[in-house]
C-alpha cells in the first residue's frame, strides 16, 4: 500500500507540473482537466496489480478493447489539431498547451462527429482501466474522471465559442460531445 502511495505521489507531481498554469484560472478547461488526469491516475494506481490477472475474463477483454479503442481518437485528435488547426503556439498568459491554441476550427474526420476526441480518448481510457478491477473505490474514481472530463469539455466549449463565435455554435449543433450519434 505504501508503494502505491509513493507511485501516486511521484506521478501526481508530474501531473501538477504539466497542469500548473491551469490553476491560475479556474475558468479554464485545464483546471478541470487536472482533476480528470488525477482521477485516471488514481484508477491506474488502484488497479495496477490487476492489469494482467484473469486476462480472458469478459471484464478484461472489454477493458482491453476500450484501452485500444482509446488510441484512435487520441492519435487522430492530436494529428488534426496540429495539422488542420494551425496552432499559434503558447500564448502569453494562456494556461493552454501550445497545440490547443488553434487558429482554425477543426471539423473533419473524428471532429466531424464529436467535438472532443481527446477527452473521448481519456474517457475510454478511464473506463478501460476501471474494468480491470471493479470496486467501490475504482467506481468512485471513474465517475470522478467522467464528471471532470464533462466539466472540462463544457468549459472548453465556452472558450471555443469566444474564440470562433457563431461558427463554433453551428458546429456544436451538428456534433455530439464525446460519442458519435449518442452523447
Amino acid at each position: 500500500m505504501i508503494a502505491r502511495g509513493v507511485v501516486f505521489a511521484i506521478l501526481s507531481i508530474g501531473v501538477v507540473a504539466v497542469s500548473w498554469r491551469s490553476f491560475q484560472n479556474r475558468r479554464s478547461h485545464g483546471f478541470y482537466r487536472f482533476f480528470a488526469f488525477e482521477s485516471i491516475l488514481v484508477l491506474l494506481v488502484l488497479n495496477i496489480d490487476r492489469w494482467f490477472s484473469d486476462p480472458f475474463s469478459v471484464a478484461h477483454i472489454a477493458s482491453w478493447l476500450l484501452l485500444l479503442l482509446s488510441l484512435v481518437p487520441a492519435f487522430d485528435g492530436f494529428y488534426l489539431l496540429i495539422m488542420a488547426g494551425k496552432p499559434s503556439g503558447q500564448c502569453d498568459g494562456s494556461p493552454n498547451y501550445g497545440f490547443e491554441n488553434t487558429t482554425r476550427l477543426v471539423t473533419r474526420r473524428s471532429y466531424r462527429f464529436i467535438r472532443h476526441p481527446l477527452y473521448c480518448s481519456l474517457l475510454l481510457l478511464a473506463w478501460g482501466i476501471f474494468l480491470k478491477d471493479i470496486t467501490l473505490w475504482t467506481g468512485i474514481a471513474v465517475l470522478a474522471a467522467s464528471v471532470s472530463l464533462y466539466a472540462t469539455a463544457k468549459m472548453e466549449e465556452k472558450e471555443n465559442v469566444a474564440r470562433f463565435g457563431e461558427e463554433y455554435v453551428q458546429y456544436m449543433s451538428r456534433t455530439k460531445i464525446f460519442i458519435p450519434y449518442l452523447f
